[in-house]
């Protein structure tokens, strides 16, 4: 008899969670269920086959132990010992899944603990015990051992400003990755985050100069209202508008955020490019921004402009053009892993045809084991087919270009170890491709901040050790090297341009 009104009242808070309006709501409401089902006991107690929790005690029993003897070099021997994300089974995506808010207390305290012993280390004096290079050595392999968390940006199209909420949340909570990347329109929220610092954020993500489409007046003027037709005019002042003038070098010197842009090849022998400080530092954002928001038959293909050593603007690879990132690496995980260490992937997916793609998968009444062998075996099926309808529409480039375009976007991979989805799955043509006024972009923001928040305390967890170690690299490093290299880069291009002149003046006295 007791099992009606609390299912009534699970249901009840299930519905209130989903109309929050801020995380404060949500998360009381999803405490009271978790208190309501049980499973508030659930995270309190130790024991699961799920996970191993006796290693686990273990080793906040012994780490606590050394931090009480204040036994430094035992602590640090002990730390040396292993830091990685999985400790024990603690990354398990069912730990993380029964409950409304958090999980085990356990892998919670774990965390806490390596993050204090960490920062312990940290603020020791220099000492022949422990001296300034053990410690550089120690927390390099540590980060290299731990890896890094990147936050992953679908294209989406006008549904785009779902990540805005993504991003507002985050960051919010202090848990938004320094590794960005961004596709199509996630491209331009990887840009808006990557060109501005904490402190712009902070105002930025506040105000309505997000929130408010640009539109032309009848004298060519733009003001700020709803637009029916997305054109790249449009495109470009809005991308001027919150993006300013600067490379990815430029970007991540402000920033520290090492933000990525994918954008795609018209070229049929060409590949995809991902652009960031690494790979092409003297690119500028919003170039690539462009060329990576670019769909193809809606807007022309972009030619990239980046800085030479002069600090002039100019074409860069002016032979090629560019399109829309996500129609061949919608997610580049495999790209993030090689170039910044990254082994931990948060998505937000707002593709509406990833959507569809990954909704049907979860409806599918079958293992997950059985899942992942359908979707290799159709990637493989994929992947041959296309090579074969492109030995027999060689004559025909066009068509075999938009066929490569169809297999690619079919094949990819749209999942992430963390995703954050909205509740809709159909998006009309009309709404995905026109310019949506200041009422639907502030809903679908809204939709990001609600996606994000059952998700965040996994988020946190997760990540917290990564992000601590990255934060004491770059305390403990002088990361100036690529900002003095392009000094002295411009320096000398300066000197070269001088002595040019002198040169000059010279042969005409």
């Amino acid at each position: 008899m007791l099992s009606i009104p609390s299912n009534l009242s699970l249901y009840r808070l299930e519905q209130k969670m989903l109309r929050a309006t801020s995380y404060s709501e949500w998360k009381q409401a999803a405490l009271e269920h978790d208190s309501i089902s049980g499973l508030e006991a659930w995270k309190h107690k130790e024991e699961s086959n799920s996970y191993d929790y006796v290693n686990i005690r273990a080793r906040i029993d012994a780490i606590r132990e050394l931090r009480k003897a204040k036994d430094d070099i035992g602590l640090l021997f002990a730390l040396n010992e292993g830091i990685h994300g999985n400790q024990g089974g603690m990354g398990k995506p069912q730990l993380y899944k029964l409950a409304k808010f958090g999980t085990k207390r356990l892998i919670e305290e774990y965390v806490a603990e390596i993050v204090d012993a960490l920062e312990h280390i940290s603020n020791l004096p220099e000492s022949a015990a422990i001296t300034y290079p053990d410690k550089l050595d120690f927390f390099d392999r540590a980060k290299h051992c731990f890896g890094s968390s990147a936050l992953m940006l679908s294209g989406a199209g006008s549904v785009g400003y779902f990540h805005l909420g993504v991003i507002k949340t985050l960051f919010e909570h202090q848990a938004l990755p320094s590794v960005i990347s961004g596709s199509s329109a996630g491209a331009i929220f990887a840009a808006v985050v990557g060109t501005h610092d904490d402190e712009e954020l902070k105002v930025l993500l506040n105000s309505e100069e997000l929130l408010e489409p640009l539109q032309f007046d009848a004298d060519g003027e733009t003001k700020r209202r709803g637009r029916k037709k997305l054109d790249p005019d449009s495109l470009r002042l809005t991308l001027e508008s919150v993006i300013p003038d600067m490379t990815f070098q430029e970007a991540y010197e402000k920033t520290g955020r090492m933000i990525s842009v994918t954008i795609a090849p018209v070229e049929e022998h060409q590949t995809s490019r991902l652009m960031n400080a690494i790979t092409s530092p003297n690119v500028y954002v919003r170039s690539a921004v462009m060329a990576s928001c670019a769909v193809p038959s809606i807007f022309p293909p972009v030619m990239l402009m980046a800085k030479n050593v002069y600090g002039e603007s100019q074409p860069y690879l002016p032979n090629r053009r560019w399109i829309d990132g996500a129609v061949t690496d919608d997610l580049p995980a495999k790209r993030l892993a090689r170039l910044y260490g990254v082994n931990h992937y948060i998505v937000s997916q707002a593709n509406p045809l990833a959507l569809a793609m990954l909704k049907g998968e979860e409806k599918m009444p079958i293992p997950q084991s059985a899942k992942n062998i359908i979707r290799l075996s159709s990637h493989e099926l994929l992947k041959s087919s296309e090579q074969l309808s492109r030995r027999y529409l060689r004559g025909l480039p066009d068509v075999g270009r938009v066929i490569k375009m169809f297999y690619s976007v079919l094949a990819q991979d749209y999942k992430g170890d963390i995703n954050i989805l909205p509740s809709f799955t159909f998006v009309s043509p009309d709404k995905l491709l026109g310019q949506l006024n200041s009422d639907e972009i502030k809903e679908l923001v809204l939709e990001g901040e609600r996606a994000t928040w059952p998700q965040l305390e996994q988020i946190k967890t997760c990540s917290s050790i990564g992000k601590k170690l990255e934060e004491l690299m770059d305390h403990h490093t002088d990361h100036d090297i690529k900002r003095l290299y392009k000094t002295k880069k411009r320096k000398t291009a300066r000197s070269k341009s001088t002595n040019r002149a002198s040169k000059t003046h010279g042969n005409a006295n």
